[in-house]
């Protein structure tokens, strides 16, 4: 059901892959909600993706960006407006990438130019955004953009390795630059700390199908799928959130507030009628 909350809205989405991708589903929820958007993403990526089925289905535009090239932001920003007839209101981050999980390299061990590469794809990129984004006054008063994170930035998840330092810097970033878009533009920026999910990334870490389980015995709502992510991250993107910004905002059935489950402690052997 539609609710037209993005009605006569302008959005940007990033990072929609195929119809597993969280940005994916929040490009399909944006247009049903009256949005009118441009979908982006790096042409390599878009080469090993279906975003053009995406962009039929939501009568968008693509205009393909290295979210690491300022040149490539500026063009984004500057034909995005020229395409949707008028200034950015919501924009939605969802990049990531690690070099060093792809190569199933230890984190202790880990490489320092990937290091570097994954800092400047999934977090410097984010600032490089908001950045051109502000410069050319891209983004509405009173605009909204969100970006996808997880908690592995609060805890440690020793196979998230260097993503996990990556998203901290992301959600710094989200605070700081919260912080001057706010009091220039009122322009508010938030993260969004979903659950696993099974996208085609998130497959892609070791024994992510195992820890998918135990997050969802654990949450007492179970893991939040890509399309509940998807309706949140429109509810950021409404007015009716106009007031929350700067926030790191859990999306995940409970799970990160959770100490234990009785359904874990039941798989341990423990009753937990006796604890």
């Amino acid at each position: 059901m539609a609710y037209n909350l993005l009605k006569g809205k302008r959005g940007i989405i990033t990072g929609a892959l195929d119809e597993n991708s969280i940005a994916w589903k929040v490009a399909e929820k944006a247009y049903e909600e009256g949005a009118t958007i441009v979908l982006t993403n790096a042409p390599i990526a878009m080469r090993m993706g279906e975003i053009n089925k995406l962009a039929d289905k939501t009568k968008s535009v693509i205009i393909p960006a290295d979210a690491t090239n300022v040149d490539d932001l500026t063009n984004l920003f500057t034909k995005s407006q020229e395409v949707l007839g008028g200034k950015i209101d919501f924009l939605l981050h969802s990049i990531g990438m690690s070099v060093n999980i792809r190569k199933k390299i230890p984190y202790t061990e880990s490489n320092y130019d990937f290091f570097m590469k994954g800092i400047d794809v999934s977090a410097m990129s984010f600032h490089k955004m908001l950045a051109v984004a502000k410069k050319l006054d891209a983004i509405s008063e009173w605009g909204s953009v969100v970006a996808l994170t997880y908690m592995a930035a609060q805890r440690v998840y020793p196979f998230y390795t260097d993503m996990a330092d990556i998203k901290a810097m992301l959600e710094s970033i989200a605070r700081s630059f919260g912080y001057h878009y706010g009091v220039d533009k009122k322009v508010r920026i938030n993260t969004v700390s979903q659950s696993p999910t099974k996208t085609t990334a998130g497959a892609g870490i070791k024994g992510f199908g195992d820890f998918f389980d135990f997050a969802n015995s654990i949450a007492p709502l179970g893991n939040a799928t890509a399309e509940d992510c998807a309706n949140y991250c429109i509810t950021l993107f409404s007015d009716l959130t106009r007031m929350v910004t700067m926030q790191n905002l859990f999306h995940d059935g409970g799970y990160s507030t959770t100490g234990v489950s009785n359904e874990v402690m039941e798989k341990l052997g423990v009753d937990s009628q006796v604890l």
